[in-house]
């Protein structure tokens, strides 16, 4: 059996690597799109929302409304890109780590 100090290494040495790997995720972008690609908004995997584009054709104030429509989808498909990969960056730190079944980590 392991000793306590070994056991608070481990946990330190886990809290080192759990920071480092928040940081990265500030560093991975996705993008996320809708019409079809006509609205793009390109985020972080941490969620920081970095620019949008929006197509010239969509810029008709008759048509706001889809627009509106279209930033929220664009949003929401970037920040379920950014979940995703902040949850496959999340899973290569803890790969290794015997955690007990339903553990979780806080991130």
């Amino acid at each position: 059996m392991k000793s306590i100090e070994d056991i608070m290494a481990m946990a330190q040495n886990v809290q080192a690597e759990l920071e480092k790997a928040q940081a990265n995720l500030d560093t991975i972008e996705v993008e996320g799109a809708s019409g079809g690609g006509l609205v793009k908004v390109r985020a972080s995997a941490k969620g920081r929302i970095i620019g949008i584009a929006i197509d010239d054709s969509l810029l008709v104030p008759s048509e706001k409304q889809m627009l509106e429509d279209l930033i929220v989808a664009a949003f929401n498909d970037a920040r379920g890109k950014a979940d995703t990969a902040s949850s496959g960056e999340m899973s290569k730190l803890t790969s290794g780590m015997s955690l007990p079944p339903g553990f979780k980590l806080p991130f």
